[in-house]
């Protein structure tokens, strides 16, 4: 799950030409701002934990007030590998659609042989959660937040929404081609991406309960967040159950939720696919969060 093109595609798309990365280095806005007014601010790799990895980027909007909501961007790449700045234009295109939310662009520490990534990185976006709340007066937002997740970053995100977010601060969650069922027989055909095996790398015995624990098909509620999904029907590395049984265990919770299933799209997509990802995207986070 190491190359998504949908990381980069907002910002190299004509369709968001006129979207800009030009306000990456500014740290607070014109300062012929009326005094009374709450500047925008940046801070990049804020630490929430002692491991270098544990960083976080967040972006906080101008007049913002104890009741700002904020946006998480969790990154994919396998739960081995990827960064932050892959979500940049995630972070660039949300600044400019919906500069009224704070965004979190968020690291987390990676799994590698022997090291397994569960439940470590969910407790990662504990850390991030609370980090934040300990800053929110600080900050100037509130504890109500919402997750956009990629590929792993979106298994993570849907995961975290639905087993770990004991409080109800999660609104609504992102999926784009996140896996949703590790325990789905589909993978054990698929040669890109066999569960089994990379369970066995990180050292863990993928036994059915293990791979159900870890599994947001497995863990949802009737009471959890609105979901939006997203999937390509040619994806290599995400079965099409995947998508497809999460919709249909959603519908039958009755959890508010949508689902788009691009049938002739892979790991990403660009043009006018992308377009609609967006604008979907967008207004769900309008209406949810």
């Amino acid at each position: 799950m190491k190359k998504i093109s949908v990381h980069y595609l907002f910002l190299l798309s004509l369709i968001f030409v006129l979207f800009s990365c030009s306000n990456d280095s500014d740290t607070t806005t014109d300062t012929q701002n009326p005094a009374n007014t709450v500047a925008a601010t940046q801070m990049l790799n804020v630490s929430y934990g002692s491991d270098s990895a544990q960083v976080y980027d967040i972006y906080l909007p101008e007049n913002r007030n104890e009741n700002t909501k904020v946006i998480i961007l969790i990154h994919g790449g396998g739960w081995t590998s990827g960064d932050k700045i892959e979500m940049n234009s995630f972070k660039t295109i949300a600044g400019e659609d919906l500069p009224e939310y704070a965004v979190v662009n968020m690291n987390y520490r990676l799994a590698s042989q022997g090291v397994s990534p569960f439940p470590m990185q969910l407790n990662d976006i504990t850390a991030v959660i609370n980090h934040l709340k300990a800053n929110q007066s600080n900050y100037i937002i509130s504890e109500d937040y919402g997750f956009i997740g990629v590929s792993a970053g979106a298994h993570l995100a849907m995961l975290w929404s639905y087993d770990y977010d004991t409080q109800n601060n999660i609104n609504m969650v992102a999926s784009i081609v996140g896996p949703t069922n590790l325990a789905d027989p589909a993978y054990n055909n698929n040669p890109a991406l066999q569960i089994d095996t990379l369970m066995q790398y990180f050292g863990v015995t993928p036994s059915v309960d293990f791979l159900e624990t870890y599994s947001p098909l497995h863990q949802v509620k009737t009471t959890s967040a609105p979901t939006i999904l997203f999937y390509g029907g040619m994806d290599p590395l995400i079965p099409n159950s995947q998508g497809i049984d999460m919709d249909a265990k959603l519908t039958q919770l009755n959890v508010v939720h949508e689902f788009t299933f691009y049938p002739n799209e892979a790991h990403g997509w660009v043009g006018t696919n992308l377009l609609d990802t967006w604008l979907k995207l967008k207004t769900f986070i309008q209406t949810h969060h």
